[in-house]
C-alpha cells in the first residue's frame, strides 16, 4: 500500500511514513525508499500486462505545447472514439520523427487502428505516409490507415 501511495500520489517518503504511523505500522522512510525501489517496476508490469479494455480502431490525435520544469515540451496524445486515452508522449521536437516515435509507441501497445483523425499538422500526415508505406511494402494493404484531417 505503502508503494502504491508513492506512486500514484505526490508524497514523500517522509509522509507515507506519518500515515502509516498513524495506522500503527512503524516503517522507516529510508524503507519505504527500498521498496519503491524493488517494487515499483513489478507493479507498472502487472499493470501494462494486466486485463484492460481494448481501445477502439477510431483515434483522434493531436499535440499541444506544454511547460515541464520550466522547459516547453510538446505533449502528443490520443484518444479513441470512446474518448479513452490510448496513449501520450513528450517530445522536445515537433517533427515527424517524432510523430512517427509516438505512433509506434501507441501502435505497438494497442496494434493497428483503422483510422485517425489529426489536425492539419505536416508531421502527423507524414509520420503516417510513412508508417502506410511500411505496411504497403510488407505486404499488409488491408491494414493501411485511413487518414482524416480536420483544422
Amino acid at each position: 500500500m505503502a508503494v502504491r501511495w508513492y506512486v500514484a500520489y505526490k508524497l514523500s517518503y517522509r509522509d507515507i511514513e506519518e500515515l502509516l504511523a498513524e495506522r500503527g505500522v512503524n516503517v522507516d522512510h529510508a524503507t519505504l525508499h527500498r521498496w519503491v525501489l524493488e517494487y515499483a517496476p513489478l507493479l507498472e508490469a502487472v499493470f501494462r500486462h494486466g486485463k484492460k479494455r481494448s481501445v477502439s480502431g477510431l483515434w483522434r490525435m493531436d499535440e499541444t505545447y506544454i511547460k515541464v520544469k520550466g522547459l516547453w515540451f510538446y505533449l502528443y496524445r490520443a484518444v479513441d472514439k470512446y474518448g479513452d486515452t490510448i496513449d501520450f508522449m513528450l517530445s522536445e521536437k515537433r517533427d515527424e520523427a517524432a510523430a512517427r516515435d509516438f505512433f509506434n509507441k501507441a501502435i505497438g501497445q494497442h496494434g493497428l487502428l483503422e483510422k485517425v483523425v489529426i489536425d492539419k499538422s505536416g508531421s502527423n500526415s507524414a509520420a503516417l505516409d510513412n508508417l502506410n508505406w511500411q505496411l504497403w511494402f510488407a505486404g499488409m494493404a488491408a491494414y493501411i490507415i485511413e487518414v482524416l484531417q480536420v483544422k
